[in-house]
């Protein structure tokens, strides 16, 4: 044997257990964020659905019975089977609007703005009147800005959402008393 060859089985031992403890540790890591992407996400998880290989993320909700607790469990499970998580309970009935009152919505999910720009005087405050078609404010989404706009006509009675704030599709923004 030369000086720059290895025993056939000696290199192959070592990476085995080296690449098997990576992927000992990447499910670790999987199991971890699955657990935390449940305490996090609304509504009832019914089934998160892992992969490494080609990378697979799946939720699935369902109906919630009352009382199911909301911790993830790990399970023995291989890294292509379904991990199933306990029930989280829905989330409450988001109330009505006071009778009369407008809500200006959020068109998408993304980050609110009340200027066109930092240091900008805000599209509306308190007191305005607006008419319909007038930018209130803006839902940034992926690098892009859009622009949301009053449906009617009223005067603004509150700003439901802080500059700059994360907001839910379809999320009362702003609060207009119509005119």
């Amino acid at each position: 044997m030369s000086a720059g060859t290895v025993p056939a089985g000696a290199p192959s031992a070592a990476v085995g257990a080296e690449a098997a403890h990576e992927v000992d540790a990447v499910l670790a890591g999987l199991r971890r964020h699955a657990r935390q992407l449940v305490a996090e996400v609304a509504g009832p998880v019914r089934r998160v659905r892992l992969r490494s290989g080609d990378t697979v993320l799946e939720v699935e909700w369902h109906e919630a019975a009352a009382g199911q607790g909301a911790a993830a469990t790990e399970t023995g499970r291989a890294p292509d089977a379904p991990a199933v998580a306990p029930v989280a309970r829905p989330p409450a009935p988001r109330p009505a609007p006071p009778a009369g009152r407008i809500e200006v919505r959020s068109p998408m999910v993304g980050t609110f703005y009340r200027a066109p720009e930092p240091g900008a005087a805000p599209f509306v405050t308190v007191g305005d009147l607006v008419r319909p078609g007038q930018v209130v404010g803006i839902v940034e989404a992926m690098k892009l800005m859009n622009e949301v706009t009053a449906e009617r006509a009223g005067r603004v009675t509150e700003v439901l959402v802080d500059d700059g704030r994360p907001v839910e599709y379809d999320q009362p923004l702003v609060a207009l008393d119509p005119a």
